[in-house]
């Protein structure tokens, strides 16, 4: 079996012979139960991680001992790219639920990049789009009202199910409504207020984790997305 990092993870075009290399080096992982940590914050970077199916969730200790989410990732997406300019990871990843990932050591992974261009520059893509989500994070927190983060999230969620094959219109969130409010800086009763109120103006439609998105023009609206939204936004609006 092998893992999709040619299609989906590192989109590339590459020769067979050269994406059974990049095979080569995957590791195959056991998968790992809702809250066991794929790493924690000071262990030796060494891999990063493509994940497979499942979802996890990047989290940092604070100075007061409180756990603070910094991303979730999905399947197909890449993790442990922030460790590489350091010695050690400087976040921890804990699994949401029963989850699969690849395992891609770093030092291989560098070796082959050497040979083969395209994947050098595809992984410093990964690492641009790392920093523009996290740039992005941060105008969430700065300037948007409760209603705009939620929605924010939502749209952003949409997109990425869709970038992935998925429905971008119904999904399951793997996340509680506490730990959505840990990561867009809300009380837990603020996310549930905002939940209730987008179900009640039937932008969505909401059975336990599962959101069915009924309004998607209205759900852009809501989020009030710019022109530095602008990924999210056209990939939603390509749905339409």
């Amino acid at each position: 079996m092998t893992c999709s990092l040619s299609s989906l993870c590192l989109p590339l075009s590459l020769s067979l012979e050269d994406i059974d290399q990049l095979d080569n080096i995957i590791k195959r992982r056991q998968p790992l139960k809702k809250g066991d940590h794929l790493f924690r914050q000071g262990d030796e970077f060494d891999s990063i991680y493509a994940v497979r199916s499942g979802s996890l969730k990047n989290y940092i200790m604070t100075n007061d001992g409180e756990e603070q989410i910094t991303n979730f990732h999905l399947p197909s997406e890449l993790i442990g790219l922030d460790g590489i300019d350091c010695v050690s990871y400087p976040i921890s990843a804990k699994a949401l639920e029963t989850t699969t990932v690849c395992e891609i050591p770093y030092s291989r992974l560098q070796e082959l990049s050497n040979t083969l261009p395209d994947l050098r520059q595809q992984i410093f893509s990964c690492m641009s789009k790392e920093l523009r989500e996290d740039k992005q994070m941060m105008l969430l927190l700065s300037k948007k009202s409760a209603e705009e983060r939620v929605a924010t999230f939502l749209a952003n969620l949409s997109a990425r199910f869709k970038r992935r094959g998925y429905s971008p219109y119904t999904f399951r969130l793997p996340m509680s409504r506490n730990e959505i409010g840990n990561y867009l800086g809300l009380a837990v009763e603020t996310v549930s207020r905002v939940f209730t109120r987008f179900q009640s103006t039937k932008m969505i439609a909401v059975n336990g984790k599962e959101v069915h998105i009924t309004d998607q023009q209205q759900l852009l609206e809501v989020a009030d997305l710019n022109d530095y939204d602008a990924e999210i936004g056209s990939k939603i609006a390509a749905n339409q």
